[in-house]
C-alpha cells in the first residue's frame, strides 16, 4: 500500500493539493481587493465610476460561475494572443478568424509551443487565480458595499463635524467599522470559495477532484504495475474529509477573528461579549 501511494500519480495528487491552497491564498487577498475597490466604487460621488462598480457587481454575480469561468478564459486567451498578434506579426495576410477557428502566429501563443511545461501549467493556473478573483470580488464587493451602508450615519456625520475630509472621513470612520458588518458575508464568501475550487478543471488546471477521479477509475493489469477496481468512492471520500476538515478549520479562525473585530463595538456580538465578561 505505501508502495502505491506514493507513485508519481499520487505525488501529483498531493502537488494538487498544494495548488488548490495555493489559489485559495492568492485568490482570497485578489477578490477582496477587487470587492473593495467594487464597492467603493458604487458609492462613488463620480457617475461613471459609480455606473461601473455597480454594473460589475450585478453582471459578475448575474452570471452562473460555470458560465463565466468557460467564456471569460477563452476570451481573455483569445484577447492576449490577438493583441500579440497584432503587434509582432503584422505581415500576416489572413484572416484570425476562420470559421470556429482562432488562428494566430506562432510568435503570437500564449504561452509559445517552445515554451517549457512550467510556463503553460503557471499560465494557467494566473488565468485561473484571475477568473476566480473577478468571480468572488463581484460577491465580495456586494457584501462590503452593504457592510459600508451598515455603518451609522451619525458615526461619519461625527467625524465631518470635527473637520474630518471626506477621504479622511472614508478611511479613519467608515472603513475601520465596515468589517464587522462584512464579516459575515466574507465568512460565507470564502466557504463557497472552497467549495468551488474543484471548478479547477475546467480552466484546465489538474487539481485534486481531476486526480481523484483518474486514480479512482479501474485500472486493468496492462496499463499499470497496481490493477484494481472502480475506487473512486474511496478517493472521493476522502475528499470529502479534506473540505470538511478544511472548512471546520476555517470556521474556528474565522469566529477568532469576527470575536476580536466585535470587541467593545456597539454591536449585538459586542454586547454579548460584554454581558458574557460580567
Amino acid at each position: 500500500m505505501s508502495c502505491y501511494l506514493t507513485t508519481p500519480k499520487h505525488m501529483s495528487l498531493y502537488w494538487s493539493v498544494l495548488t488548490v491552497l495555493l489559489l485559495l491564498a492568492i485568490t482570497a487577498p485578489v477578490a477582496l481587493a477587487f470587492g473593495f475597490g467594487g464597492a467603493s466604487a458604487a458609492r462613488s460621488n463620480i457617475a461613471p465610476l459609480r455606473w461601473f462598480g455597480k454594473s460589475y457587481i450585478a453582471v459578475v454575480r448575474g452570471v452562473p460561475d460555470i458560465a463565466f469561468f468557460l467564456f471569460f478564459v477563452i476570451a481573455l486567451d483569445q484577447g492576449i494572443e490577438y493583441l500579440r498578434h497584432k503587434a509582432l506579426c503584422p505581415d500576416w495576410s489572413e484572416p484570425i478568424r476562420q470559421g470556429n477557428d482562432f488562428v494566430v502566429c506562432q510568435a503570437a501563443k500564449m504561452p509559445l509551443g517552445s515554451a517549457p511545461q512550467w510556463v503553460h501549467e503557471s499560465y494557467g493556473f494566473a488565468l485561473a487565480v484571475l477568473t476566480f478573483a473577478l468571480v468572488f470580488g463581484a460577491f465580495a464587493a456586494n457584501v462590503l458595499f452593504g457592510a459600508m451602508r451598515a455603518v451609522p450615519r451619525s458615526q461619519l456625520e461625527t467625524a465631518e463635524a470635527y473637520g474630518m475630509s471626506r477621504r479622511q472621513t472614508f478611511w479613519r470612520v467608515l472603513v475601520p467599522q465596515m468589517w464587522v458588518y462584512a464579516l459575515p458575508g466574507l465568512s460565507n464568501l470564502w466557504m463557497v470559495l472552497i467549495k468551488a475550487t474543484p471548478l479547477l478543471f475546467l480552466l484546465g488546471v489538474e487539481d485534486i477532484v481531476y486526480w481523484a477521479r483518474e486514480l479512482g477509475g479501474t485500472k486493468t493489469p496492462r496499463f499499470t504495475d497496481y490493477p484494481h477496481g472502480d475506487w473512486r468512492m474511496w478517493y472521493f471520500l476522502a475528499l470529502l474529509v479534506f473540505y470538511l476538515l478544511f472548512t471546520r478549520v476555517s470556521e474556528i479562525v474565522l469566529e477568532r477573528v469576527m470575536a476580536r473585530l466585535t470587541h467593545g463595538q456597539a454591536t449585538a456580538a459586542g454586547e454579548a461579549q460584554r454581558k458574557a465578561a460580567a
